[in-house]
């Protein structure tokens, strides 16, 4: 198999997944926006703050040198987002929007495509697929499609009810603001894909009203990097320190996870870490916010700081295809708090390396916070649990997995 893929952003799932191809030989092109080589003078040169959001954008060398960039939209985005210019990034309106950009990128790897003559097929994503998987079918070549969170008609289901059962936070829930035009792209790659690749069982399982027939359907989870060597330090004493990574949506459970630390009270700390989500004011955020330890962003070493800083992980979100921050948290010897729409099961042992709640159950999340505030021991069990969890569940194990996957693909 010769495949080319495309992203225009090259996440860690991303970046991992051109390089199982890459060391391989099996990796023809890598079309992105923007890229960056931490070998280049200007690494050593720019401010410290560039550098780590230039940085954000780094590939291995391997992925690097089969690489071609479309960075105008995308710097456009970076642009008018930093400089306030909000028309401009407007939800699949604006002119520099995350969905312009994805279509452009889309666009330009579809054009690409017949001067590969040696092609065998793509490996594509959720929202920047459509026509390269069109030209993928006129060439007569596989047309892999990953799908990250989950099928939007569940998605949608699931976050509408929650706009009514919590509609001082539907302010934040994106899915709900999606146009017609953008869902029936999604229903048009999924229709064009030959096989779809899901990073967990409960994305397949979101999958069986779609046009998607079930043996056209792959799980491969992914990974994480090599679980920390730095001993943790026992809390013995202190309150149980918590930590919760990730956008700020109600996609993400929030409210129930504030609802669990207030009454949880002193026993716990609770530190936040991420962006606002949904483009609207949220006074119920804002004022939930104003109570516990908020950083807004950091680097992804010093998120693993924070981590390796807190006694557990908690994830209570009611949609997401595979939270990369559980094995994150696991690999610093955190016990992560999950419910079943997060990928959780398919890495975790309830009991074990964490727990598994149902979703929008505060009473669950603060039963199991509680047990370990009580039981260090079990805390300290479970976090060797969890470093052992991550030991077979790296980057490389994923690669291993989705190399041989593409190279037996579902029959066309």
């Amino acid at each position: 198999m010769t495949i080319a893929m495309a992203h225009a952003v090259g996440n860690a799932n991303v970046r991992a997944a051109a390089l199982a191809l890459a060391e391989r030989g099996m990796l023809a092109e890598f079309w992105t926006c923007l890229a960056w080589d931490h070998r280049w003078l200007a690494d050593r040169l720019l401010p410290a703050g560039i550098i780590r959001e230039c940085r954000r954008r780094g590939l291995p060398y391997p992925v690097l040198s089969v690489t071609h960039t479309r960075p105008l939209r995308e710097l456009g985005r970076l642009t008018a987002a930093r400089l306030g210019f909000s028309g401009l990034v407007r939800h699949e309106t604006g002119r520099f929007c995350i969905d312009a950009v994805n279509h452009d990128l889309d666009r330009a790897f579809a054009r690409r495509l017949p001067a590969l003559p040696a092609l065998t097929g793509i490996y594509t994503y959720e929202d920047s697929a459509a026509a390269s998987l069109q030209a993928a079918r006129q060439l007569g070549i596989h047309g892999f499609y990953e799908l990250p969170i989950g099928y939007w008609r569940a998605h949608r289901a699931i976050l509408g009810e929650e706009a009514e059962l919590q509609p001082a936070w539907a302010p934040t829930i994106a899915i709900l603001h999606d146009g017609d035009a953008k869902l029936a792209r999604k229903e048009r790659e999924l229709e064009l894909a030959d096989t779809v690749v899901v990073p967990s069982h409960f994305v397949r399982e979101t999958l069986a009203s779609s046009p998607v027939a079930p043996e056209r359907v792959r799980v491969i989870p992914y990974g994480c990097s090599d679980p920390t060597t730095v001993p943790r330090e026992t809390n013995l004493h202190a309150p149980l320190r918590l930590l919760a990574v990730g956008g700020l949506s109600q996609r993400k459970g929030l409210s129930y996870l504030f609802a669990a630390a207030r009454q949880l009270g002193t026993a716990v700390r609770l530190t936040v870490i991420g962006k606002r989500e949904g483009g609207s004011a949220c006074p119920a955020l804002d004022t939930e916010l104003a109570q516990v330890r908020y950083i807004e962003s950091l680097p992804h070493p010093e998120i693993l700081r924070e981590m390796r800083a807190h006694d557990v992980l908690l994830f209570p979100t009611l949609f997401d295809g595979f939270g990369l921050v559980i094995l994150e948290a696991l690999a610093q010897g955190l016990p992560v708090i999950s419910t079943p729409n997060s990928g959780a099961p398919d890495v975790l042992s309830d009991g074990v390396d964490g727990f598994i709640i149902p979703i929008r159950d505060s009473e669950a999340l603060v039963e199991r916070v509680a047990r370990l505030a009580r039981d260090r021991s079990l805390l300290r069990d479970m976090s060797e649990a969890a470093l052992a969890t991550a030991r077979r569940a790296t980057w490389d194990v994923y690669r291993q997995r989705l190399a041989e996957m593409i190279s037996a693909p579902v029959p066309a």
